[in-house]
């Protein structure tokens, strides 16, 4: 593949702060189940030698089993912002496994930085895990009491507390209709700004209350009424839906002939991107009617493999957070 692929029980370096000492001890207390686990990996159409990215490792579910699948020079690289799955990560004893911390938006420049320029797949489980989402001091659950943080990476960025407490009622209508597609958003914003000049929002349950009062009785469904808000501010604290348009813009450049993209979304605004990418990456760029030979079409970038797949009613009924997730797989053309 004309790159010199080494021998990598590689771990990375890392200083260990009272926060991520707290988190060795949390590790374990909730069981992370990958969802389409099988579906994805046979997607992958893993070659024993080849090298392959886990852009999300989280619990390292989807890993455990794509390394199982190589030998030789085989090398899965594992991406996460969350300092808990490094330390998961670390755990893992393979001469073909080295993981970094970062985000996956930084894909080109983490694998240059060892020497790897293209790789023969790529895997993004997108979303929050089980452990995240279990762990109250997280802050990502409003089931849960704790702090209000909803940083995948605990080190670095604004924490939900900051972000209700100082945003304008303008930027919070905006962020709760943009990314949680919430129709009471003006509501939800004018109740966060009224509960905040009285004492600051500091508490996942807290939040959750506020919201509660805002929706209408009449318009609540058996879902949460927070689900949608926790969702905008996770969404938006995370820069998520930026970082998959920026990793997209990568992959192409990545990917080597034959390679396969796999990714698992968990919500319409992250699937309808990934959708509309290998729709324009994988139709031919000509005008409309234009009468043209097959032969003479101009070559695409990607091929899009099957239909998506969705989790079978004997996952979801197993693990029902799998319910929501969708997974789309293309593969790289040849240039």
């Amino acid at each position: 593949m004309g790159q010199s692929t080494h021998r990598l029980g590689w771990k990375i370096l890392r200083f260990e702060s009272n926060e991520s000492r707290g988190a060795r001890q949390e590790l374990g207390s909730s069981t992370h189940v990958p969802v389409l686990l099988l579906e994805a990996i046979d997607s992958l159409n893993i070659k024993p030698e080849g090298i392959y990215v886990d852009g999300t490792f989280g619990r390292g579910g989807h890993a455990k089993e794509i390394l199982k699948r190589l030998k030789g020079n085989g090398l899965l690289v594992a991406i996460d912002k969350d300092p808990q799955a490094i330390i998961e990560g670390e755990r893992l004893e393979s001469d073909h496994f080295k993981i970094l911390q970062g985000t996956f938006a930084d894909i080109k420049n983490i694998l240059a930085k060892i020497g790897i320029n293209q790789v023969d797949g790529i895997l993004l489980d997108l979303g929050v895990s089980s452990p995240q989402l279990d762990t109250p001091h997280r802050g990502f659950s409003f089931a849960l009491e704790g702090p209000l943080d909803m940083r995948m990476d605990t080190n670095s960025g604004m924490t939900a507390e900051e972000w209700v407490n100082t945003a304008a009622e303008s930027e919070i209508i905006r962020i709760l209709r943009v990314y949680g597609e919430e129709r009471f958003a003006p509501r939800i914003a004018k109740f966060i700004v009224a509960a905040r000049t009285i004492e600051q929002v500091t508490t996942t349950r807290q939040l959750g209350r506020v919201v509660e009062r805002a929706i209408p009785k009449k318009f609540q469904s058996s879902k949460n009424p927070a689900t949608k808000t926790f969702q905008a501010i996770r969404i938006h604290l995370n820069q998520e839906l930026e970082d998959l348009e920026v990793f997209l813009d990568q992959v192409p450049s990545i990917l080597l002939h034959g390679a396969r993209l796999v990714i698992i979304s968990f919500h319409s605004l992250e699937d309808r991107k990934v959708k509309r990418f290998f729709a324009k990456e994988s139709q031919p760029n000509v005008p409309d009617r234009m009468p043209i030979r097959e032969v003479d079409l101009p070559k695409t970038l990607l091929k899009v493999i099957g239909k998506k797949v969705r989790p079978s009613i004997d996952e979801v009924d197993r693990n029902p957070r799998s319910r929501s997730a969708t997974m789309r797989v293309a593969e790289r053309c040849a240039s």
